[in-house]
């Protein structure tokens, strides 16, 4: 509770000084100087981003002579479980992105019932070239490089699951309870068809996104993101995850969202969606049923 109070503190200081009384440019040097959605939303793992993928954006509207920072929520009720996630971001100099965020995941019916999970995810990301929204007299998209490391929480209540004793990740299999995600993505928005592209190639060890541990093994997979820029508050489009298959008591499949973005200012964005995310520990539980359903991530600063 006492980090969640956190996060809301800081997502009103975020908030109140963004939309306070005085100038912009005069809130330690803000200007909010990126126009509407170019800023990305905060994904699942904190990054700028969509639902689950992250973009070249970085976070934030200041400009390449400025910063900006905000702070966000995101739940996601899927069919046996839900999901709570809190974090921060701030971009520099439409350079560099830092994040963290805090995963809260919990069984609420089917075989594993009870059953809780948490970890931490600090990011970093580093825009390398171009510019998405105003090259585009160029073919080539923005490109950025990313860094996530996972700090897995452990595994609370598998008593109440029928699984007693089951503390780590690491006794189902995974090599280690924390592990780092390296990806390089690359964005491009074509104003004439009111279209964003993107892929993400990551290269990862995690076992459902770092929440059952990461390894053995690790994967080069995809991601992408096609959105329609529906007008200049509002876009819609789909995402794809492909993820590693590493235990042999999980069975994990791609995850996808169907979302809706908007952005009625530069201070707050909403993202809805429907996720999937296949099943989870179906050879454990002999329950294949695909764990999906609503997602809604809010997100306010500057």
């Amino acid at each position: 509770m006492r980090r969640e109070l956190v996060l809301v503190a800081a997502a009103a200081t975020l908030y109140a000084a963004g939309t306070g009384v005085a100038p912009a440019q005069e809130r330690l040097g803000a200007d909010q100087g990126k126009i509407l959605l170019t800023a990305g939303f905060s994904d699942y793992e904190g990054a700028g981003g969509g639902g689950l993928v992250p973009l070249a954006f970085t976070t934030g509207y200041g400009s390449s002579d400025s910063w900006g920072a905000n702070a966000h929520y995101t739940g996601a009720l899927l069919t046996d479980l839900r999901l709570h996630a809190y974090g921060i971001a701030a971009g520099m100099f439409d350079r560099v992105e830092l994040s963290y965020v805090h995963h809260d995941l919990k069984f609420t019916d089917g075989a594993l019932d009870g059953l809780g999970v948490s970890d931490d995810v600090l990011g970093v990301k580093v825009r390398l070239f171009g510019d998405a929204v105003y090259d585009q007299d160029r073919w080539w998209p923005q490109l950025a490089v990313g860094a996530q490391y996972k700090d897995h929480g452990g595994i609370d209540d598998a008593a109440d699951a029928g699984l007693p004793g089951l503390v780590s990740p690491v006794q189902l299999g995974a090599e280690d309870d924390s592990g780092v995600d390296y990806y390089l993505t690359a964005t491009k928005v074509l104003l004439a068809q009111s279209l964003l592209l993107n892929l993400t190639l990551r290269y990862t060890e995690a076992n459902q996104f770092g929440l059952l541990g990461f390894g053995p093994d690790a994967e080069l997979v995809p991601e992408a993101t096609i959105g329609w820029l529906l007008s200049r508050k509002l876009a819609v489009g789909a995402e794809y995850r492909d993820r590693p298959d590493n235990l042999d008591v999980d069975e994990e499949d791609a995850a996808w969202t169907a979302f809706i973005a908007w952005a009625p200012t530069h201070h707050v964005s909403v993202v809805a969606a429907y996720l999937n995310i296949g099943s989870v520990l179906a050879p454990v539980t002999g329950d294949t049923t695909d764990q999906d359903g609503a997602y809604l991530s809010v997100q306010v600063g500057f």
